[in-house]
């Protein structure tokens, strides 16, 4: 399984638009494969949309892009809107459950890490150990690590019924022995955004 996380900077105001516009096409899209999930952003860079596309393989993505880029129906009419693009293929975690028809919350917080080189596979061990407790008290939405486009970048997004409930449960997970896994002896970089799904995302 591969994710492809699709970011699209906009023209500031122009979310609802495209929202709206992005819907109305969906079932012609979805024709060929499923929408994992599309949100916008609410916190951090702002005007952005985001949207993750599930494959079995990159073989399966391509062909299956090719025929939907076929389709009359599709791309969505967003030209005049956007300013910048950015594709990205990541491969899920082993504790990742599949993103598709989910309602978990209706904030997501999106976290980008940047590891050294070569300390991937180290961050994932660990990270496995770490996750069981952390789930306990909200839901794991994604977790990815890069595959093309920028690398050794490791993405989790996390689900909260509100933004009060996520400063609460934050504070509680900073508790808990097994958590933050400890992986800081190996991180770059860390940022944050703060999305929230469009009316459309199968993911809620």
């Amino acid at each position: 399984m591969i994710y492809e996380v699709r970011t699209y900077n906009l023209r500031p105001g122009s979310i609802p638009e495209v929202e709206k516009r992005f819907a109305e096409v969906l079932p012609h899209r979805e024709k060929y494969s499923k929408l994992g999930a599309l949100w916008h952003t609410e916190l951090g860079p702002l005007n952005q949309i985001v949207h993750v596309w599930p494959y079995e393989s990159l073989d399966q993505r391509n062909e299956l892009r090719g025929q939907a880029m076929k389709d009359p129906n599709w791309p969505p009419k967003l030209g005049e809107f956007i300013e910048t693009m950015e594709s990205e293929i990541f491969l899920p975690t082993s504790f990742m459950e599949p993103l598709g028809n989910r309602k978990l919350g209706g904030v997501y917080e999106m976290r980008t890490y940047i590891y050294q080189a070569g300390a991937m596979p180290e961050v994932l061990k660990r990270w496995e150990k770490a996750i069981p407790d952390r789930v306990k008290l909200s839901p794991l939405a994604a977790c990815w690590y890069s595959d093309i486009g920028e690398l050794n970048k490791f993405v989790h997004v996390w689900a909260y019924p509100s933004f009060g409930e996520r400063d609460r449960i934050r504070a509680e997970s900073m508790k808990l022995p097994t958590w933050p896994p400890p992986t800081q002896e190996f991180l770059v970089n860390m940022s944050n955004k703060i999305l929230i799904p469009a009316a459309c995302s199968p993911m809620q």
